[in-house]
């Protein structure tokens, strides 16, 4: 379905050159000379990154139909990575440059969501928040927390995360995977 610029709103997804993008932000301008245009802050829905582009108004572009399904994150092997459709029970398998970073926040039996774009898969997202168990971290001294610094810890998936003096091996952890930032110990 094409829309025009008369129709832009926030987070809509459409096609510009083959590429879908999702508006982040617009802006119709009517200078006093020439005519109107739209100014236009876009995502790229592939690759995550934000360009701004300029269209002159009424242009056309094609609608993209954007849909995430929930499933369930199975197992591992080499270089696949198994989920399961929690509704139709369908098993699928995923290469890791599909998953991308996702995989190192995946454990078995968490819960993940598929990202598509019409029929397209765009990737795998892994929950906002998981708690994860530290496998190796130095351990803290008498006296480290009082500056308040931080040591590098490996989780179980294999993620390497920036955690305070305190945190130990066997610890649990919530992390949030938006930025694999250490929220606090569970």
């Amino acid at each position: 379905m094409a829309i025009s610029t008369a129709d832009f709103k926030n987070g809509k997804a459409i096609m510009i050159d083959g590429k879908p993008y999702v508006i982040i932000e617009f802006q119709h301008v009517k200078p006093g000379k020439g005519g109107a245009f739209v100014r236009t802050k876009v995502r790229d829905v592939r690759t995550g990154r934000v360009n701004d582009l300029t269209f002159r108004a009424g242009e056309k572009f094609d609608e993209v139909r954007m849909e995430q399904k929930d499933v369930q994150f199975l197992y591992s092997e080499s270089e696949e990575f198994h989920f399961m459709d929690t509704e139709t029970y369908e098993q699928l398998t995923l290469v890791a440059d599909v998953v991308g970073d996702a995989a190192k926040w995946l454990k078995e039996n968490d819960m993940a969501t598929l990202q598509f774009a019409g029929d397209e898969l765009l990737g795998v997202e892994a929950a906002m928040f998981v708690e994860l168990e530290v496998t190796d971290t130095e351990p803290g001294f008498k006296g480290d927390t009082v500056q308040g610094g931080s040591k590098p810890a490996t989780l179980e998936t294999g993620a390497v995360i920036s955690v305070p003096m305190f945190i130990s091996t066997g610890d649990v952890l919530k992390v949030d995977t938006r930025d694999g930032r250490y929220i606090t110990r569970v």
